[in-house]
This record gives structure tokens, C-alpha cells and sequence, in this order.
């Protein structure tokens, strides 16, 4: 089983990635998540202590990701070893950040002005303003992650808009010309 081409969609914190993975799962599009694998490997309650330490201390989120990537990568190549069709797709936030990047035949990203993605983190997470910035901090701009993408799907919108953008995306997927 081989899949034809390896889509990564990749974006900012409280960009829309979820989002937009709903309405690729709802289409039928074969998805696995990074943060998804990520939380199976880490309970809730050691995420959150160490969510504290890693992003006030560049040095242990590096030794973390030095543990915590190699695993996630393992399990996201296997995943498309074993999944069949045109195209799948890889959420990987850190994408870029990572170097993965070179991995993928079409890399999409999800991007957001900044203010949203502040009060999409204060309203929806619970974040204060400086732990909203510190996780942005951690994180490549969406604007390089869009200079770097084939696809951009930009969420400054409503809800229905973003549905559509996604919609949009998947269409061009299944339009755009097949490797050899």
C-alpha cells in the first residue's frame, strides 16, 4: 500500500488547523495528527507540567522535542506506509520547525492575523496575553510558513468561510496533476 502524494497541512497556534482537519476527515481524506500522536505519548496531567517549563525554558523544549519528534515521525510515516489513495494528509504544527518539510509533495498552511490568534488563545484556551505570546514566540510566523506553502488557507473569517476555504483546498488536491 502506497499513497501517491504526502500532504502536509502545517500552520500557527489558534490558526484553524483543527478546523480545517474536521472537514478533511468529514471528506473522507485519510488524516493523522501530530498533536494528536503526541497526546497519546504524553498524559494530560505531565502535558500541562511541562507545557509550564518548555515554554519558559528554550533549552528543555528542545530536549523534549528531541525525545517526543523522532516518535511522532516514526508514527506519521507509518501511517502513510499503510494508507491508500490519491493523496493524505500529515497535521504537523511544527512542520518547518522541524525540517520535515522536504518530506511532503504539497505542504498547505493555515494562517491568521496575529490579534486573532491571540484572542482565539485567551478566549478558547485560556491563555493570558503572555502565555499566548510565548507559544507564538516558540513558533515559526505563519507568514514564513505561507512563503514556504503551495497552498495558503487564510482564517480570519467565519466559521463557514474557513469550511469553504478547506473545501476549496480539497478540490485543488484532487485537481492538481499526479506525480509520475
Amino acid at each position: 500500500m502506497a499513497v501517491v502524494r504526502k500532504v502536509a497541512l502545517t500552520g500557527g497556534i489558534a490558526c484553524g488547523k483543527t478546523a480545517v482537519t474536521g472537514v478533511l476527515r468529514r471528506a473522507g481524506i485519510p488524516v493523522v495528527d501530530a498533536d494528536e500522536i503526541v497526546h497519546g505519548l504524553i498524559p494530560p496531567e505531565e502535558r500541562k507540567r511541562l507545557a509550564k517549563t518548555v515554554f519558559a525554558d528554550p533549552a528543555a523544549r528542545k530536549a523534549l522535542e528531541a525525545r517526543i519528534h523522532p516518535l511522532v515521525k516514526s508514527r506519521i510515516g507509518r501511517f502513510f506506509d499503510e494508507t491508500e489513495g490519491d493523496f493524505a494528509v500529515a497535521v504537523v504544527p511544527l512542520l518547518f520547525e522541524t525540517g520535515w518539510d522536504g518530506e511532503y509533495d504539497i505542504i498547505c498552511s493555515v494562517v491568521s492575523s496575529a490579534e486573532n490568534q491571540f484572542e482565539r488563545m485567551m478566549s478558547t484556551r485560556g491563555y493570558s496575553r503572555e502565555e499566548a505570546e510565548g507559544r507564538m514566540a516558540a513558533q515559526m510566523p505563519v507568514s514564513e510558513k505561507a512563503l514556504k506553502s503551495q497552498y495558503v488557507i487564510k482564517n480570519d473569517g467565519t466559521v463557514d468561510e474557513l469550511e469553504e476555504a478547506t473545501e476549496e483546498f480539497i478540490r485543488w488536491l484532487k485537481a492538481a496533476e499526479k506525480p509520475r
